[in-house]
């Protein structure tokens, strides 16, 4: 079983949600997690200076992470504003280079999907961005309906890794879907809106989805760590993806990019 590891990006700066909810929904999450042991004062202080100091991506951190580990992740970023994202087109050319410059990958993080006029819309814009032809994307908020996956072939996407479900990789015309297997909030926050498991009890959640794979005789497994929480302000978020990182290296598995593994499937199916 090869690792596809990969990492939504949702936010750039604190001060591009100064005309929406999400600084006080944000501090408000962090008074819940503290008054119920599962963050202490020190991270508390820690978020709240994040907030001063106008820093909510951790990429520069995660990209220089994941090269020391030869980990050849794909960066989501969104291209289109909706659902509390909100940051410029501006960002996404800095980044998505920065990334690819780093010989990482680069995708879509994609808010429309139900209209295949506005799905177009976003693939062109990334391509132009990018000036790549081959291009992955995973839904925010991982949302898709019946005929989503069908439009995302049609708009000229490779892949897609919205799906959570724990299955084999599956094709729909000429794009592969890769299901989303872990995820970090579906780890470490069960009930959807804030921290509430400790390092411990998402270690042994962990390890079993693995073992279910592994029981299953997928040929891939689809990891996803948000950015945001490669930072001390989020320490059990952290500590969690570098455990993580550890114990597939400890037990020999091997690390693939969505690219590679579609060629793969690829030279299988063909």
């Amino acid at each position: 079983m090869k690792i596809i590891l990969s990492h939504d990006v949702d936010h750039i700066s604190v001060w591009e949600h100064r005309k929406d909810m999400l600084i006080p929904k944000h501090i408000m999450r962090s008074a819940i997690e503290f008054s119920l042991n599962f963050i202490t004062f020190s991270e508390v202080v820690k978020r709240l200076n994040d907030i001063i100091k106008n820093k909510w991506n951790n990429l520069d951190e995660l990209i220089k992470y994941d090269k020391a580990n030869d980990i050849p992740s794909t960066f989501f970023f969104g291209v289109r504003n909706g659902m509390l994202l909100t940051y410029p087109l501006s960002d996404v050319n800095y980044w998505a280079t920065k990334v690819f410059r780093e010989g990482l990958n680069a995708g879509v993080h994609g808010i429309s999907f139900d209209d295949l006029t506005e799905i177009r819309k976003e693939y062109n814009s990334f391509a132009e961005i990018t000036k790549k032809n081959k291009i992955g994307i995973r839904m925010h908020y991982l949302r898709s309906n019946k005929k989503t996956l069908a439009n995302l072939a049609e708009a000229g996407y490779q892949f897609d890794s919205s799906l959570p479900i724990l299955r084999a990789p599956f094709k729909i015309s000429n794009l592969w879907e890769f299901p989303l297997h872990i995820m970090d909030g579906n780890i470490l926050s069960r009930n959807g809106h804030w921290q509430d498991q400790t390092l411990e009890q998402a270690k042994i959640h962990t390890e079993k989805i693995i073992s279910k794979g592994l029981k299953l005789d997928l040929k891939y497994l689809t990891i996803l760590f948000h950015d945001r929480y490669f930072s001390d302000s989020f320490i059990t978020w952290k500590k969690w993806y570098m455990w993580t990182i550890e114990y597939l290296q400890l037990n020999r598995f091997e690390f693939i990019s969505f690219d590679d593994a579609v060629l793969e499937l690829e030279k299988v199916h063909s």
